[in-house]
Order: C-alpha cells, then sequence, then structure tokens
C-alpha cells in the first residue's frame, strides 16, 4: 500500500510537470517575454478578430478562396539545421490562423522542406520537425490541430535548383496548402 501511495505521488508531479507552459524559444535565445506573446495572449489576438458567423461558401467560392490563399500566403523559412520559428514569420502564421478560424470548412497542410545538404533521412526528419514546428505554433494560436496535417518533403521538392547558399535558404520551408475539409 506504502509503495502504490508513493507511486501516484510521483505520477502526479511528473503529470503536473508534464503540463506547465512551453515557451517558444527563437534564435538569439529569446523568449516569449523578449519579443514574442505568451499562449494565452497569442490566441487572444487571434480570437478578437474572428467573426461572428462563417460565411456560406458555395463549392465554387471555396476552391477560387483556396487558390486565393495559395497565392496569398507564403511560406515561412528556416536557418540552416533548425526548426526554430523565426520573428518575421509570425505574421505570416497567424494569417493562417486567423483564415483557420475564419472558416471552418479549411484545412492546411504544412509541407516540411530542406535543402539538399544532408543525407535523405536526415532532411526527412528535419522537415518534419520545421513542419510540426509550425503545427504547434498554430495549435499556440487557438487553431484545432484536426484541421492540421503535416508531409516532409525533405530534400525531395526544392523550390530553387542552384547550388548556391540563397537558393538554399528558400528551400529550406515550411508551405502551407489548404483544403477542403471533407465533412
Amino acid at each position: 500500500m506504502h509503495f502504490k501511495t508513493i507511486f501516484l505521488i510521483i505520477f502526479c508531479i511528473l503529470l503536473v510537470a508534464g503540463c506547465a507552459e512551453r515557451k517558444i524559444y527563437m534564435p538569439g535565445g529569446q523568449t516569449g517575454a523578449e519579443g514574442i506573446t505568451s499562449k494565452q495572449e497569442q490566441k487572444a489576438e487571434v480570437e478578437e478578430t474572428k467573426p461572428s458567423e462563417e460565411e456560406s461558401l458555395s463549392s465554387a467560392q471555396m476552391s477560387e478562396l483556396i487558390k486565393k490563399l495559395q497565392e496569398q500566403i507564403g511560406d515561412i523559412h528556416f536557418d540552416f539545421d533548425k526548426y526554430d520559428i523565426k520573428q518575421e514569420d509570425i505574421p505570416t502564421l497567424k494569417q493562417v490562423a486567423k483564415t483557420l478560424q475564419k472558416y471552418s470548412k479549411l484545412k492546411v497542410i504544412i509541407e516540411g522542406h530542406c535543402d539538399e545538404k544532408g543525407t535523405n533521412e536526415y532532411n526527412f526528419a528535419l522537415g518534419q520537425k520545421r513542419a510540426n514546428a509550425a503545427k504547434q505554433y498554430l495549435i499556440n494560436l487557438g487553431v484545432m490541430s484536426s484541421r492540421i496535417d503535416i508531409i516532409s518533403y525533405g530534400e525531395e521538392k526544392p523550390l530553387c535548383m542552384e547550388h548556391t547558399e540563397e537558393c538554399w535558404q528558400k528551400n529550406r520551408r515550411a508551405h502551407f496548402v489548404f483544403i477542403e475539409e471533407a465533412r
């Protein structure tokens, strides 16, 4: 009986510690207190712009909306061998979150991409981490995880084919693909 009590106490402590709020770390050592708002502030900021009713769209209008979103919402980019969300990419992530909250029939697929440096296996794993970092940021902004899918392409679908640093930087990205959610 004494062993079970100790085990239960340790389990509860680990559960509480695991549920503690995580900070988002930025390149250069920034945390939420130094330029990125907390999860609650991020979520509240996105919810402020949430409309009271979703616009009802026909299938043709939804297709047109998706096409427009693909043109308007750009990729977010990452440093070499990193998957940290950069300060300059936060507006894009907020725009994705606002869009998903406004149109409940939309889902997003986040594609993780890498440059050609490193092994295929390493780049697939890094692409997965990049896509997941963007997904977690959207979840922190209040988007339901069921509306976000991720996929890693590693180095398999480069945006740029030249062998220069400028080109490789373009390939270190997360790309957003909007789709209509099947009902």
